[in-house]
């Protein structure tokens, strides 16, 4: 069963965010396998924003001179991605604490039954 502490490889901002779902949700067990997918994606979009920032721009010119997008773009682009869809799936949503009845979005077509 998985433990209700944060990955020790995860970052700090990670593990923080880990610790405030927990704190602000109520998930079954096999739910922290996705909690923690999330957290991962996470930590990757702050890498990929990071190696960004350190080239300082979203493009390069490769050795024939064809400028191609840097490939921490995509990373950025699909740790956003699944992160989203990693939210939505473990229906994390702000009204839910708070206690909002704001309108959700669509459920997706995947997990619809009947």
């Amino acid at each position: 069963m998985p433990s209700n502490e944060p990955p020790a490889h995860l970052s700090d901002n990670a593990a923080q965010w880990w610790r405030e779902v927990l704190r602000d949700y109520s998930l079954e067990p096999h739910h922290l396998h996705l909690l923690q997918s999330a957290c991962e994606a996470l930590d990757r979009m702050a890498q990929a924003r990071a190696e960004l920032a350190a080239h300082g721009a979203l493009t390069f010119t490769d050795a024939r001179g064809v400028i191609k997008a840097h490939p921490a773009e995509a990373i950025e682009r699909n740790a956003r991605i699944a992160f989203a869809r990693l939210v939505r799936e473990l229906d994390l949503d702000a009204g839910a604490v708070a206690g909002a009845s704001a309108p959700r979005p669509p459920a997706l077509v995947s997990n619809r039954r009947g």
